[in-house]
C-alpha cells in the first residue's frame, strides 16, 4: 500500500515562509514524478508544482513562480516545497500527490487524472 504523507503546514502571516514535506516508504515513487496541489473551500483542486522523478524538471503555476520552490530527495523518499512571500490567496489544503508521467510537459503535471496516489494534505493558512 502507497502513504504519502505531508507535514509543514501551519498558520504564518502575510510574507512568511513554510517549508512541505511529503514522505513515502515505497521505494518504486523514487521513479515517479511527484507534485503539489492545492485546494481552498469552494474551489477547484489546483497545480502548484511538480518534479520529475531525475530532478531535471520543475513546472510552476504561475503564482507561486519565484516563490515557491519543489525539490525532491531521492534517498529520503521525501518531496519538499518551500514557499516563500505566502500571501492570503495560498491559504488551502496542500496534497502531494505521485504519478507516472511519460511525457514532461506543464499539462500532463498539472492535470490531476495523471496522478496514481494522494496525501491526505496539511493546512496552511496565511494571516493578513
Amino acid at each position: 500500500q502507497v502513504t504519502l504523507v505531508e507535514s509543514g503546514g501551519g498558520l504564518v502571516q502575510a510574507g512568511g515562509s513554510l517549508k512541505l514535506s511529503c514522505a513515502t516508504t515505497v521505494r518504486t515513487l523514487r521513479t515517479y514524478a511527484m507534485s503539489w496541489f492545492r485546494q481552498a473551500p469552494g474551489e477547484e483542486r489546483e497545480f502548484v508544482a511538480g518534479i520529475d522523478w531525475r530532478r531535471t524538471t520543475t513546472y510552476y503555476v504561475d503564482s507561486v513562480k519565484g516563490r515557491f520552490t519543489i525539490s525532491r530527495d531521492s534517498a529520503n523518499n521525501t518531496v519538499y516545497l518551500q514557499m516563500n512571500s505566502l500571501n492570503p490567496e495560498d491559504t488551502a489544503l496542500y496534497r502531494c500527490a505521485a504519478g507516472s508521467i511519460a511525457y514532461n510537459t506543464y499539462h500532463n503535471y498539472a492535470d490531476k487524472f495523471v496522478y496514481d496516489y494522494w496525501g491526505q494534505g496539511t493546512q496552511v493558512t496565511v494571516s493578513s
